[in-house]
């Protein structure tokens, strides 16, 4: 018993921390951010995910709602041809197609084996 209150004596903390109220709440603020299954740490990840999931969820919506309208386009034959021939290169029998590519359209890795050969 002496060595402990020379220590305490020496170092008034100890005697805070040696407390058993102090002991048992830290163990219980420990155990709850860290161990539990519900601690904080597992509610940060989870709210990250959420977060995540909330702005696909937005981001699919406004592609739903931009597919909508492209669907009540195509609902006119004259926009299903125009959509055809702009987007797989479709033509009539009676006419010639011809791409043109510009160098700044290209991908990098193009541009230079193009201009070392």
């Amino acid at each position: 018993m002496g060595l402990y209150k020379d220590l305490t004596d020496k170092y008034p903390v100890l005697k805070i921390l040696s407390n058993r109220y102090v002991i048992v709440t830290v163990f219980f603020i420990v155990w709850m951010l860290f161990l539990d299954n519900t601690s904080y740490m597992d509610h940060r990840v989870l709210n990250n995910q959420i977060d995540e999931l909330e702005s696909n969820k937005k981001y699919y919506q406004d592609e739903i709602k931009k597919d909508e309208e492209n669907i009540k386009l195509l609902k006119n034959p004259d926009q299903i041809e125009k959509y055809a021939r702009e987007k797989y290169y479709m033509k009539r029998d009676s006419e010639d197609i011809y791409i043109i590519e510009f160098e700044e359209d290209s991908l990098p890795d193009e541009v230079s084996k193009s201009k070392s050969l």
